[in-house]
C-alpha cells in the first residue's frame, strides 16, 4: 500500500488560498464591473490585459493551431463571455461562482463521451446531489438568480469543461503558456459582439468615460485572475501535482459566497443555502469520490 502523502508546504498551502480566495472575490468584481458597461466588452478588456504584455516574455506553447484558437473560444467567448452576461442579466456572485464549478461534472461527461472515460459510482451520485441542488436553488432564489442568468451561467461552466478537453488534447503543454496565448484570440471576438449588441457609442462611452476604479478592476480580473492566478496555480500543480492541488479550488465557491454577502448583502435563506450545500457536497464526492474509487480499483487482493 502507498505510504500517505506529506502535508502540503505551509507556503505552497497559503499560495493555494490566496489563488482561490482571488478567484472568488473575482466573482464580485465581474458583477461591479458590468453593471454600467457592456459585460462582452469587460470580457474582451479582461483578456486583452491577459494577453498583454504577457506574451512577449512567455514562449508560444507547443500545440496545434487548433488547440489554441479552440481553447481561446471556449474561455474567452463561451466560459467567460456568457458567466459575465449572465451576472449582468441576474445571476448573483455567489451563486454564480458555485455553479461555475459544475464544470467538474461536465468534464466527466465530455469525457467520458468522447474519450472513453469511466464514471465512478460516487462521482455519479456527486452529480445527482449537485443538479438537485441546483433545482432548489432555482426555486428558492428570488431575484439575485433568474432563469437566464442561470441556463448561460451552465453553458458558461460547459465552455469551460470543452476547454479542458482541450488541455487534455494538448499533449502535456505548458498550461499557463496556453492560457497566455489563447488569450489574444478571445478580445476581437467579443468586441465584435459588443459593438453589436449595445451598439459603436456603447462602447466607445465605455472606453472614454469609464474611471479609475473600472480600470482597476479590470486590471485585478486580467493580471491578477488570470495571469497571477493561473501562473501560480500551474506552478503549485507542476510542484506537488494536481490530486493534491485541484481539490483546493473547491474553496472558491466558499469565498465567491462569502464575499457577495459581504459587498452585495447577498442573503442566503435556509432554502438556498440547502440547495448550496447540496451543490458544493456533491462537488466534493465528485472530487474525492473518483479519486478514493480509483484507488480502490487499483489495491491489490490480499
Amino acid at each position: 500500500m502507498p505510504p500517505a502523502p506529506s502535508p502540503l508546504p505551509l507556503r505552497s498551502l497559503l499560495l493555494a488560498l490566496l489563488i482561490t480566495f482571488i478567484w472568488g472575490v473575482n466573482f464580485v468584481v465581474i458583477k461591479w464591473s458590468v453593471s454600467d458597461a457592456s459585460p462582452l466588452l469587460v470580457a474582451a478588456l479582461r483578456f486583452a490585459v491577459a494577453a498583454f504584455p504577457a506574451v512577449l516574455f512567455v514562449r508560444r506553447p507547443q500545440v496545434p493551431g487548433r488547440i489554441l484558437w479552440g481553447y481561446g473560444l471556449a474561455v474567452g467567448v463561451v466560459q467567460f463571455g456568457l458567466l459575465y452576461l449572465a451576472v449582468q442579466l441576474g445571476m448573483s456572485a455567489g451563486v454564480a461562482s458555485l455553479l461555475m464549478q459544475t464544470q467538474a461534472f461536465f468534464t466527466a461527461l465530455l469525457a467520458a463521451r468522447f474519450l472513453g472515460e469511466h464514471i465512478t459510482p460516487p462521482q455519479m451520485l456527486g452529480m445527482a446531489l449537485a443538479f438537485g441542488g441546483m433545482a432548489v436553488i432555482g426555486t428558492a432564489s428570488g431575484g439575485d438568480v433568474t432563469l437566464v442568468g442561470l441556463g448561460l451561467t451552465l453553458v458558461a461552466a460547459l465552455g469551460w469543461a470543452i476547454s479542458n478537453l482541450l488541455v487534455r488534447a494538448s499533449g502535456g503543454a505548458n498550461v499557463f503558456a496556453l492560457v497566455v496565448w489563447s488569450s489574444l484570440i478571445a478580445p476581437l471576438p467579443l468586441a465584435g459582439l459588443a459593438v453589436l449588441t449595445e451598439g459603436w457609442s456603447a462602447v466607445v462611452g465605455t472606453l472614454t468615460g469609464s474611471g479609475t476604479a473600472f480600470w482597476a478592476a479590470v486590471l485585478f480580473m486580467g493580471l491578477g485572475n488570470t495571469v497571477l492566478g493561473f501562473g501560480v496555480w500551474s506552478w503549485l500543480i507542476q510542484r506537488h501535482g494536481a490530486a493534491r492541488i485541484a481539490p483546493l479550488s473547491l474553496l472558491v465557491p466558499v469565498f465567491g459566497m462569502l464575499a457577495s454577502a459581504v459587498f452585495y448583502r447577498e442573503a442566503f435563506p435556509a432554502l438556498k443555502l440547502l440547495g448550496a450545500g447540496l451543490v458544493l457536497a456533491g462537488l466534493v464526492l465528485h472530487v474525492l469520490g473518483g479519486r478514493v474509487g480509483a484507488r480502490l480499483a487499483v489495491r491489490p487482493v490480499r
